[in-house]
């Protein structure tokens, strides 16, 4: 039976139909063969003078005119969904659409055309989106990459790109990726997270909130530390919030996705090499061209090479109150890959000389976590104090302890000072961001 026959039969024809997964077929045959005629009925001269709304409008009455002409038979909500799927080819990215409207979706994550996985709160779950077959996987790849002047094909298989929202994309093709094209999105959403939501998800506490809005007034270098999903990007957003709006600040990233509000910023981007292997512009190229732009403070999305070097001399040459993130398990371990790192640049340094620019430019390290049951939350506010022998000592500030885990898998805890009264203390009194002696009290529990 052809796709207009299992589709345009009388009630008691469609009634005998197959299987439900037979006629998601059919309907998935129906879109791409929809999708096809109106791409051959469209006048591309004429919608270039449309808008967006216009276009959509003007999309919907031709679906239903080739609906009405080809006598295919569907009730309102078929007709519906038909022209919404349409309009998602045409105007945005497929079968995504729906999960990029979904704020409830934090990760969405393609494993070939036939299988599309979704993170809900902490959670991961199959859905029943699907693609009509890799190609159709391979075109939305490439309108999302092509929109920020990125490309992907054999020779250049991996790429790294942003959608309009500022969520995170990473695709890889074949022959990279064996059985098909992969596709990985992190979600941000329109509007970054306040501290009262961070509050309300009991992420931080409000004592550790002061003292980071302290710390960001009174131009005290950050890094943040966490592993892949802990948050670190959100922090960065909160952390970047209490700087001054007088200050200028200069963001450098792979792919641009910090939000900032200030009115006075500058967003940098990476570039990669061009299909000759040329042209490539790297973080560490961006940093040295930022120290010449008159910034207040550089905001550096994630430090993964040698950009490192360029960082810590920026941090410890007038470039007070600077920010970055970094990939690591514990406090102890960032500063670890960050040696490492210092060490890719190629430069002469001893051990010592290298952690003693370490410690000299960096004063609070953050760690985020994603804990086993999806939550998020900084489990400690470390203050590097200096150099004991050959070793950076640090001291802990606020800490999350976990006690345990209920019968449904909640991860069960509590914050708490460690009642030590950090030295950056006295330059937070100094910029006049001072915080209260109770703010690191011990005896203060929050769950």
């Amino acid at each position: 039976m052809s796709l207009r026959e299992r589709l345009s039969g009388t009630d008691e024809e469609r009634q005998h139909q197959p299987v439900p997964a037979v006629a998601q077929q059919a309907y998935r045959e129906l879109k791409k063969t929809m999708h096809q005629m109106v791409l051959d009925r469209i006048d591309l001269e004429r919608l270039k003078r449309l808008t967006g709304e216009q276009f959509k409008h003007e999309l919907a009455l031709l679906v239903q005119r080739i609906i009405e002409e080809e006598r295919i038979v569907l009730n309102q909500q078929e007709r519906h969904n038909l022209v919404l799927d349409i309009q998602h080819e045409m105007l945005g990215f497929g079968p995504l659409e729906p999960l990029l409207n979904d704020p409830s979706v934090s990760d969405i994550l393609v494993n070939t055309h036939s299988k599309v996985y979704v993170e809900r709160r902490g959670r991961l779950e199959l859905t029943n989106i699907t693609f009509h077959d890799n190609a159709h996987l391979m075109k939305i790849i490439e309108k999302i990459v092509s929109r920020v002047g990125r490309r992907v094909d054999e020779s250049s298989p991996m790429v790294d790109a942003r959608l309009p929202d500022g969520s995170r994309v990473n695709a890889i093709i074949p022959p990279l990726a064996v059985d098909g094209p992969l596709v990985s999105i992190r979600r941000f959403g329109a509007t970054p997270l306040t501290v009262q939501n961070l509050l309300d998800y009991k992420s931080v506490t409000p004592p550790m909130v002061k003292v980071l809005e302290s710390l960001g007034i009174a131009k005290i270098n950050i890094l943040i530390s966490g592993g892949t999903g802990s948050g670190k990007t959100t922090m960065l957003n909160l952390i970047s919030g209490f700087i001054p709006s007088n200050e200028r600040i200069v963001t450098i990233e792979d792919a641009a996705e910090l939000q900032l509000r200030q009115p006075h910023v500058v967003r940098l981007e990476t570039r990669p090499a061009n299909i000759e292997g040329k042209g490539e512009v790297t973080q560490r190229a961006l940093v040295r061209n930022s120290l010449r732009m008159r910034p207040d403070r550089i905001i550096l999305g994630e430090v993964r090479g040698a950009e490192a070097m360029d960082m810590l001399q920026a941090m410890n040459t007038g470039h007070e109150g600077s920010l970055a993130t970094i990939h690591a398990n514990t406090p102890r371990d960032a500063l670890a890959r960050l040696e490492n790192m210092v060490g890719m640049a190629g430069v002469s340094l001893t051990p010592r000389a290298i952690r003693q620019q370490i410690c000299s430019a960096i004063t609070v390290i953050l760690q985020a976590t994603r804990l086993t049951d999806g939550t998020r939350k900084v489990v400690s506010i470390q203050e590097v104090t200096g150099m004991e022998g050959d070793i950076i000592s640090m001291q802990e500030i606020f800490r999350f302890e976990q006690t345990g885990v209920d019968a449904e898998g909640k991860v069960q805890g509590h914050f708490c000072a460690t009642g030590v009264r950090p030295r950056f203390a006295e330059r937070l009194r100094m910029f006049g961001a001072p915080v209260p002696e109770d703010t690191f009290d011990p005896d203060r529990i929050f769950t």
